[in-house]
């Protein structure tokens, strides 16, 4: 799940982007209106974290040509119910919130999210929940990392298609992500590990990864 925090207090913003990555979230940050308002329109977000009071673009703004433009995210204001609502945002967070309750309501918000797949994700043998940040295989429960989770999950919502290394670094890291690094293959590595034999996983030359039925 990939989500965008818009916090002009910089210590804030920074806290709550690193607490959601701890939880498995690839996540940017914008300090200002006009910065959030560029990453919406090159980047494809699940959920963004707005406050209100952004400089330059103000979060209301951004809010309406959200509706209005109808782009596929899902609004969380950490704010007044009526103020946060009435300018069409899917959920509220009066402040100050406890990190918990947010992280829930992210999480939350991206199964709300319009064409947004079953809850559990299965692929042979495998499960996934999102919610309940858990995968099994055959019944047996497999202990993975944030960052691993994140990877299965974009591979599994992919289903048979290929995922490039790019884009499980978009999806399970941010933008500060080394695409020349060998995390993902390393992160690969251990995910395989984990989820055992028969494998799942599959390297496609040139291409990136893809999930297929054991043979």
């Amino acid at each position: 799940m990939k989500v965008l925090v818009a916090e002009d207090v910089r210590r804030l913003a920074d806290d709550i982007a690193e607490g959601l990555r701890d939880q498995g979230f690839a996540v940017d940050v914008a300090y200002d209106g006009a910065a959030a308002t560029a990453r919406l329109a090159v980047n494809a977000y699940d959920v963004l974290v707005l406050d209100r009071d952004l400089p330059g673009v103000h979060g209301d703004t951004i809010c309406r040509r959200i509706a209005a433009e109808e782009i596929p995210v899902m609004v969380l204001m950490p704010d007044e119910r009526v103020a946060g609502l009435s300018l069409g945002a899917d959920d509220y967070l009066a402040k100050p919130f406890h990190f918990p309750e947010l992280v829930l309501r992210v999480r939350a918000l991206a199964r709300r999210k319009p064409l947004a797949q079953a809850r559990v994700l299965r692929f042979a043998d495998l499960a996934l929940d999102p919610l309940q940040r858990t995968v099994t295989r055959a019944g047996r429960t497999c202990d993975l990392t944030p960052k691993e989770f994140a990877v299965l999950e974009t591979l599994l919502r992919a289903g048979s298609n290929v995922v490039s290394a790019e884009q499980l670094l978009e999806h399970a890291w941010d933008e500060h992500a080394d695409p020349f690094t060998r995390t993902v293959s390393v992160t690969i590595s251990r995910l395989r590990r984990k989820i055992g034999d028969p494998p799942v996983i599959e390297t496609i030359a040139g291409a990136g990864y893809r999930l297929a039925p054991p043979r």
